[in-house]
C-alpha cells in the first residue's frame, strides 16, 4: 500500500515505529514525576499522530475541491473531516502528545511528503470535477486501509472506538463520493487501491449512523 498514490508519505513519513530500541524504553519510565497521564506505545503514538494529519489533509483537500468546483458534497465531508480531526486532537491531549496540526493553516503541512501529496492530490482534482471526486474516493480507500491498520496495532479502548467512528465515516464518504461519479459517468465506481469486492460491498450498502 505505501507504493500507491496515496500511500506515498503517510506511513512512510512516521516509518519510525521500528520495535524497540531506545524509544521502547521511553515509554514504560512515566516518570518524572507523579503524572498521571496514561502511556501509549511507540506504534500507538505514531499512528495517533500521522492519523490527526491524515484527517487534516483530506479536509483541506476537500476545502480545497469545493473552493473550485461548488459542489456541496466536498463541503459536507469536509466538516465531517473537522469533527475528525477534533476526534483525534482529544486523544493527543489525553495521551499528553503534541498536536502535528497546530497553527497550520489549511493546505499547510510541516511534513514535506505530506505537503508534496497534498499539493499533488490537489493539483490532479483541479483538473476536473471528475478528477477531483476520483481523488476524493482515492483519499476514503487509503484512509480505510490505513485506519484498519491502526486499530491492528492498537491496545486502547478509547483509540479503537474513535478509530471505529473515522472508519464508518470514511464508508460514508465513499458512498457519496462513488454517487456522484456514477451519476457524471452512467458507470459503477471503480475501486483504486481497496479490492473492488470490498468497495462494492461499501458502496451498495447503506448509509451508517456513526456516532
Amino acid at each position: 500500500m505505501r507504493k500507491t498514490l496515496m500511500a506515498l508519505a503517510l506511513l512512510a513519513g512516521f516509518g519510525v515505529a521500528d520495535a524497540a530500541g531506545p524509544r521502547g524504553g521511553g515509554g514504560g519510565g512515566a516518570g518524572g514525576g507523579g503524572t498521571t497521564t496514561p502511556v501509549l506505545s511507540i506504534v500507538e503514538a505514531t499512528d495517533l499522530t500521522y492519523m490527526r494529519q491524515e484527517e487534516k489533509m483530506a479536509r483541506d483537500v476537500y476545502l480545497s475541491m469545493y473552493a473550485l468546483w461548488q459542489v456541496p458534497t466536498f463541503s459536507n465531508i469536509a466538516s465531517s473531516e473537522q469533527s475528525h480531526m477534533d476526534a483525534i486532537l482529544k486523544l493527543l491531549q489525553k495521551y499528553g502528545l503534541p498536536d502535528p496540526a497546530a497553527g497550520l493553516v489549511v493546505g499547510e503541512f510541516r511534513d514535506g511528503e505530506l505537503q508534496t501529496l497534498y499539493d499533488q492530490l490537489v493539483a490532479t482534482g483541479s483538473d476536473t470535477e471528475l478528477a477531483g471526486l476520483q481523488v476524493g474516493g482515492l483519499i476514503e480507500e487509503v484512509d480505510m486501509l490505513d485506519i484498519a491498520d491502526a486499530i491492528q496495532r492498537s491496545t486502547k479502548a478509547d483509540i479503537d472506538e474513535v478509530y471505529g467512528k473515522l472508519l464508518c465515516g470514511s464508508r460514508n464518504h465513499l458512498r457519496a463520493f462513488a454517487a456522484q461519479i456514477e451519476v457524471r459517468t452512467g458507470t459503477s465506481y471503480v475501486a483504486q487501491v481497496m479490492e473492488q469486492a470490498a468497495v462494492d460491498a461499501i458502496v451498495d450498502s447503506p448509509r451508517e449512523r456513526c456516532d
